[in-house]
């Protein structure tokens, strides 16, 4: 079985009255919720002693989510070393909603990361754009979210391996919404649904790309990569 890491940083549920109200057990126990009857899930927050990522937790994360908007900066360098180490290894990432500004999601992306943005309460319509890939199984060619934050590009990140979604907001911005990278030998996915004043995560189609992307950032059977000084296979 898949075993997942939910991360979130577990503040804006303590310090606000409509969060809290929404998420009362905190955003990252709603995700682990609807993805535990199919995979191991196990959670960690930022206030933890190592923010819950310890070496043995990171030994046994085949798939790490990650959500996280007004504590950034709190993360320690050392854990996102060494996130960024096991995503290098293998381990897959998906990174939701605000985590765009997150430091390990720009230290993977080597960019800004940063974006247009609004709270207006308006609705979004996520488009398939990519229906052959594992991610979009079962959406079909849209689906809609009755309330979402705004997020418009230009989105500072590299040009996706893959892009799979792409939403629109009433105001006339789009955005690239799902987005795929490889780093190393792990892969990463980008969803940009969740905002924290907004029920998104009890959504049944923002379920079903999670568990979808979930399986497939599942680290892939193989042997293990050998790098530097390397001998001759054949001596002639």
């Amino acid at each position: 079985m898949i075993r997942v890491t939910v991360w979130n940083e577990f503040r804006h549920e303590k310090s606000d009255d409509e969060v809290k109200a929404i998420y009362p057990d905190g955003i990252h126990q709603q995700i682990a919720s609807f993805l535990k009857d199919d995979f191991e899930v196990k959670t960690a927050t930022l206030d933890e002693p190592e923010h819950g990522l310890t070496e043995e937790v990171l030994n046994n994360t085949d798939v790490l989510l990650w959500w996280g908007h007004m504590a950034h900066d709190e993360v320690s360098d050392e854990i996102v070393d060494r996130v960024q180490q096991k995503v290098l290894e293998g381990m897959g990432l998906i990174v939701l909603h605000s985590g765009h500004f997150s430091k390990i999601f720009q230290r993977l992306m080597g960019t800004s990361c940063n974006l247009k943005w609004r709270e207006d309460g308006k609705h979004t319509r996520i488009w398939n754009v990519n229906p052959s890939h594992p991610i979009s199984a079962g959406v079909g060619e849209h689906f809609e979210i009755e309330q979402e934050e705004m997020y418009g590009e230009h989105f500072d990140i590299p040009a996706p391996d893959e892009l799979v979604f792409v939403s629109w907001f009433p105001g006339g911005e789009v955005f690239r919404s799902g987005c795929t990278f490889r780093r190393g030998q792990g892969k990463i996915f980008y969803f940009q649904p969740g905002h924290e004043t907004y029920p998104t995560y009890f959504q049944p189609m923002v379920q079903k790309v999670i568990r979808n992307a979930v399986n497939w950032a599942n680290p892939s059977e193989q042997e293990r990569v050998y790098y530097g000084h390397y001998e001759a296979l054949e001596n002639k």
